[in-house]
């Protein structure tokens, strides 16, 4: 079994108007030193593979066809067993 993660955030050229809002509520809670926040997802995926290439190669597949929009989104794959 092997256990990837999906890292996936808002591209750096699109607004989050969630994690503006963070931002600003944490500022205003005396967090003066912030200087961005970023809302994104984590997914957890469990895969039978024979490798970790073939793993990371179909888990890049499910995220380029389902996973995130790559209008608007980018992501990291993080392999953990």
């Amino acid at each position: 079994m092997i256990t990837i993660y999906v890292n996936v955030q808002p591209k750096a050229n699109i607004l989050d108007p969630q994690g503006k809002t963070i931002h600003h509520a944490l500022q205003n809670l005396g967090f003066q030193s912030i200087q961005e926040i970023r809302i994104g997802k984590r997914i957890k995926i469990i895969m039978e593979a024979a490798s970790v290439k073939e793993a990371t190669a179909k888990v890049q597949e499910m995220c380029e066809k389902l996973l995130i929009n790559p209008l608007i989104e980018e992501y990291t794959l993080e392999v953990v067993s």
